[in-house]
């Protein structure tokens, strides 16, 4: 029964279903995230409609796999149908259902895939349409249950000229198995280029699918393929199954500078921190270096951000480490800003401390670097700084400058 109610999920509208941004900040919804500053700052982009803010927020949120990180999953795939990306959606719809299966939010998130799959005509309709949706849905049971007898009728149904769409949906049922032939029969896709658009659909169902059988398969396409987008994507299917090693590996030896740059995106992402620190030590290019600290704050890693923001020699990396330390709100180590603010005598670095204070609403350490601030012109940068800041300390040190 369980496996028809999935079948029938994939294909069918949810009657009644009409998510609404209101739903974000229920109870529950602010609940399960209750803690994680970049959960609640996802709730809060939705709410103001803002969905790229919304995906980075809950995209850092999920990265660090606490017990907030379904529902972040859930609602990061939200933001992703409302900023049209339903593609990306339903990847991240993927990989909630394959790391979190058992939590309530992959229910949630099999009623929004529904509710995607309506909006973009994948209902069932009369005539052959219909005809083809009961097959797809027989075979989704069938795979479940039967999967070596699915499975020649798949791969019979892939090299047919049904249509993408038909094409599509049966490669989201191979990855419901496990089996290698599955695995096989997708990587085979991954590779054809006759058909572009397939191919890149293979591409992420092999993420999707996550056994070793499968990531297999991508390495070599990647070492084999001058597509930039055929390997853009096989380092965001790298990203979905978690393969750190192997986005590591591109981004230490792409020669593209906008790949290599992507598999470090990717590698924060997975909440790579520590490979990235590794990536960071052995680097010698500037933009690189100051791609890799640009992503870091995603994995949350303020420990190492501060380490960068104190030792590096360059001026504009210990500024671009500082900034990742504000996106990182009030774990974004303010106290080893102030010591930066205090020790370093370099006026970018200075100015970034101040914006990275502001960005994460620090007014306390604001007021302390006002108080020890003997140039007129910084002071007044700082009290400038402080005036956008709403906080008890701010508001008392405002008191004391008019009297």
């Amino acid at each position: 029964m369980k496996r028809v109610l999935l079948a029938i999920g994939l294909s069918l509208p949810v009657l009644g279903q009409n998510i609404s941004v209101g739903d974000a900040q229920s109870f529950q919804a602010r609940d399960a995230g209750k803690g994680d500053e970049d959960y609640l700052k996802g709730l809060s982009a939705l709410d103001s409609h803002d969905w790229d803010g919304a995906i980075a927020a809950f995209d850092a949120s999920a990265s660090r796999k606490k017990s907030s990180a379904p529902a972040a999953l859930y609602w990061k795939a939200y933001a992703l149908s409302k900023a049209g990306q339903r593609s990306e959606a339903m990847e991240t719809i993927a990989v909630l259902r394959k790391s979190y299966k058992d939590s309530r939010w992959t229910n949630d998130a099999q009623a929004l895939e529904a509710e995607m799959r309506e909006q973009s005509g994948a209902t069932v309709k009369p005539g052959a349409d219909a005809n083809e949706e009961i097959k797809l849905m027989a075979l989704n049971s069938l795979m479940q249950a039967e999967p070596d007898q699915a499975l020649p009728i798949l791969e019979k149904l892939l090299a047919s000229n049904q249509s993408d769409k038909v094409k599509d949906r049966a490669m989201f049922v191979l990855v419901q198995s496990s089996s290698p032939k599955a695995a096989k029969l997708l990587g085979d896709l991954a590779r054809g280029t006759a058909n572009p658009t397939l191919q890149m659909k293979a591409i992420r169902y092999i993420g999707m699918m996550g056994n070793e059988e499968s990531k297999k398969e991508l390495p070599s396409i990647y070492a084999a393929s001058n597509d930039t987008d055929v390997k853009r994507a096989i380092l965001k299917s790298y990203m979905i199954s978690g393969s750190r090693d192997l986005l590591l590996q591109a981004a230490k030896t792409e020669q593209n500078p906008e790949l290599r740059h992507e598999a470090i995106r990717q590698l924060a992402t997975t909440g790579g921190s520590e490979q990235l620190w590794q990536l960071y030590g052995s680097e010698s290019s500037p933009d690189n270096k100051r791609q890799i600290l640009k992503s870091m704050f995603i994995t949350g890693n303020g420990d190492r951000l501060a380490e960068a923001a104190r030792t590096e020699k360059d001026p504009s990396l210990r500024a671009e480490a500082i900034k990742s330390l504000g996106l990182m709100g009030g774990s974004g180590r303010g106290d080893v800003l102030v010591e930066i603010f205090k020790s370093d005598s370099n006026p970018s670095v200075k100015h970034a401390v101040l914006q990275a204070l502001f960005l994460q609403q620090n007014g306390k350490a604001l007021v302390e670097l006002a108080r020890a601030e003997k140039d007129p012109a910084m002071k007044q940068e700082i009290v400038a700084k402080m005036a956008l800041v709403h906080s008890k300390e701010v508001t008392e040190y405002m008191m004391e400058v008019l009297k």
